[in-house]
């Protein structure tokens, strides 16, 4: 019994005890799910894959958490919620922080990367946002029938070179050496399926692998995550990534995943992901995850942001990319 002035109050102190233990109790269990993810199984229903498409949303459980326990004066509550805050801040804090400040002569390229839609409304005001980005390199998904000409005219005067392989195309301000299809077509889809092309651009700080790919769409329903297909893509892609003769190579795509999801395992083991910016870009009238990527190899994405919205059912996002500096000899390694 807890003796309180005025008498002996008993439930209140055992109510607030419960309480406490309950938020407690859930905070621990954010801070596991955030930080341990990756021990979550695949099977059934490829949980650990969709659970992982949403990892940052864990800070709004958190903050939900926080609320709970300052209405209700949990002490418990609030020392208990130290653990996800930690788990969180270590896993996305730093993309909160700020895009570094242009650094005058760093090896910088700036990428534009947008799913335009096959459905879109005004490719012609599609592109005049995307041009108004600056970008030295813009990648395109979702590039079909009439709406490929309206692309090409409108980019073409500020991007004279661009290359398109089926419904994916690159727009860029600096010569293209290269150009080719790229196979990354799972066994079960029909020969016509074409979402990849690699480019070798010639960038004022050497060459450039350019790949530009968008990965099968992935369903969510009863059964879970159907993303055998897109797993597949990605592993397919990551094979030619891994024997990619050019040093610097950036991938630019809607990959139809988040960059915490094991599905993308491998193109993320071997590629650098965003270092600051959420830059959520799907769906763009309440973006909860971005799915349209910039990764690389041989260089830093410093930063990424999304860009106003178009007649497509994906925000544009822009990266910078800063490429490592070159081997003493001044020639590419190996």
């Amino acid at each position: 019994m807890v003796k309180r002035a005025g008498g002996d109050v008993t439930a209140p102190a055992v109510g607030e005890g419960r309480r406490g233990v309950v938020v407690a109790g859930v905070a621990v269990g954010v801070a596991g799910v955030v930080g341990l993810h990756g021990v979550i199984p695949n099977t059934p229903g490829r949980i650990g894959s969709l659970v992982e498409s949403f990892l940052p949303w864990g800070g709004v459980v958190v903050v939900l958490l926080f609320v709970v326990a300052l209405v209700r004066r949990s002490g418990v509550g609030l020392v208990a919620l130290l653990l996800p805050v930690a788990v969180w801040v270590q896993g996305f804090g730093g993309l909160l922080l700020p895009g570094p400040g242009a650094d005058i002569g760093s090896r910088e390229l700036v990428v534009v990367q947008h799913n335009v839609s096959d459905e879109n409304p005004d490719p012609a005001g599609t592109a005049r946002v995307l041009v108004a980005a600056g970008g030295d390199l813009i990648a395109l998904e979702e590039v079909v029938g009439p709406a490929s000409a309206v692309y090409e005219g409108v980019l073409g005067a500020d991007y004279p070179h661009h290359a398109v392989y089926g419904t994916v195309g690159l727009w860029s301000k600096y010569p293209i050496a290269e150009e080719q299809l790229l196979d990354i077509r799972p066994r079960a889809f029909e020969a016509g399926w074409s979402r990849g092309l690699r480019a070798v651009v010639r960038a004022p700080y050497g060459d450039v692998a350019a790949y530009v790919a968008h990965l099968p769409s992935v369903r969510v329903g009863a059964g879970g995550l159907a993303s055998s297909p897109r797993d597949e893509s990605a592993r397919r892609l990551g094979d030619l990534i891994r024997g990619e003769k050019v040093r610097t190579v950036i991938l630019m795509g809607d990959l139809n995943s988040t960059v915490d999801d094991r599905g993308l395992e491998p193109l993320t083991s071997q590629l650098n992901a965003a270092e600051r910016g959420f830059a959520f870009s799907y769906p763009a009238a309440l973006p909860l995850a971005r799915i349209d990527q910039v990764l690389a190899r041989s260089a830093r994405v410093s930063h990424i942001r999304t860009l106003p919205a178009t007649g497509s059912d994906h925000l544009p996002v822009a990266a910078r990319v800063t490429l490592d500096a070159l081997p003493p000899s001044g020639r590419p390694a190996p």
